[in-house]
């Protein structure tokens, strides 16, 4: 089962083979009907029938709405009187002004769980060579969901193009590389842009930090335990009151690290801290186990992958300190 209800790209087909394809440069009137995404989030209040087997009066219940999809009237959650809806035109018009003066190009657009989760995903132009010709490209994502999932999201991020890993990249002063607005808050864009910085810096910074990571030669003794690290799960109440360590991962991650792995030969990650690092981002994003391509893409981009993901990194970054 796919999550990907709609979407549209550019460039190369994506990983599932879904999508409308467009050509480059495309106005957003266009990405927005090829996305799935040329409709609106409309809202109802609450109502119930009072009485049995359906029949009795009809009563409000005025703390919560009901959001359903302008198109096709189909429900998509109930949730507070006080959530502040971001639709789908917003996700999309965010990079109005970045497409046309700062040289970013939209890539992906779609639309996720039938309209409950939105995204847009627009390369920065920035991009940098590691040893052996490893390249990896800068991205700027923007997610937003309306079933209570997952706030907006605005989310600085790589790609490293042998594998198609991505990583996160942190802002200044904040390890996590998002901006997130709750849903109890109205969604300012240009607030969120001046927020992330959208400047080189960001990117300077994690340029800097991949370098010195594929510079970092790492003994068969550190690279275990750096997996161990990333690995194990702390305790969690008295259904895990012990750290667990998933050792079928590890299995895998050491298996792609040794040379399974997409661009794992290459000089920048062959042996180094970089190549640690993508080890846990291929296994993240392309083989942990999930119920379908979907729903780890999902989880790699906003859920439990990407925290190991950003472990990963936290813990890469230690051995450069």
């Amino acid at each position: 089962m796919h999550l990907v209800q709609s979407m549209a790209y550019v460039n190369e087909v994506p990983w599932h083979g879904l999508g409308n394809q467009l050509a480059p440069n495309q106005p957003l009137e266009v990405w927005a009907r090829a996305s799935g995404m040329d409709w609106k989030i409309e809202e109802s209040e609450v109502r119930f029938v009072a009485g049995t087997s359906g029949l009795g009066s009809i009563h409000a219940f005025p703390e919560q709405k009901v959001l359903y999809r302008s198109d096709t009237k189909a429900p998509l959650s109930v949730v507070s009187s006080r959530y502040q809806v971001v639709q789908p035109a917003e996700i999309l018009d965010f990079y109005k002004d970045l497409t046309e003066v700062s040289g970013f190009e939209l890539e992906t657009a779609g639309v996720l769980k039938d309209g409950k989760k939105l995204w847009a995903l627009a390369r920065t132009g920035q991009s940098a060579t590691l040893r052996g010709k490893d390249q990896v490209n800068g991205y700027l994502l923007l997610a937003t969901a309306c079933d209570g999932s997952l706030a907006t999201v605005a989310q600085f991020t790589s790609v490293r193009v042998v594998c198609h890993n991505t990583l996160s990249i942190a802002l200044a002063n904040d390890s996590t590389g998002a901006v997130k607005v709750p849903h109890r808050s109205q969604f300012d864009a240009q607030a969120v842009k001046r927020q992330l910085g959208i400047a080189v810096s960001s990117w300077d910074g994690f340029m800097v930090r991949m370098k010195a990571l594929a510079e970092r030669k790492v003994s068969d003794s550190s690279a275990e335990a750096f997996f161990r690290r990333v690995l194990t799960y702390p305790a969690a109440g008295p259904n895990m009151p012990t750290p667990a360590t998933n050792d079928s991962a590890i299995k895998a991650v050491q298996a792609l690290y040794a040379g399974r792995g997409k661009g794992a030969t290459l000089p920048s990650a062959s042996g180094t801290a970089w190549g640690l690092v993508n080890s846990i981002t291929e296994f993240v994003d392309h083989q942990r186990r999930a119920r379908s391509d979907d729903h780890r893409r999902d989880a790699a981009w906003f859920g439990a992958g990407a925290t190991l993901k950003q472990k990963a990194w936290d813990e890469a970054m230690k051995l450069v300190a």
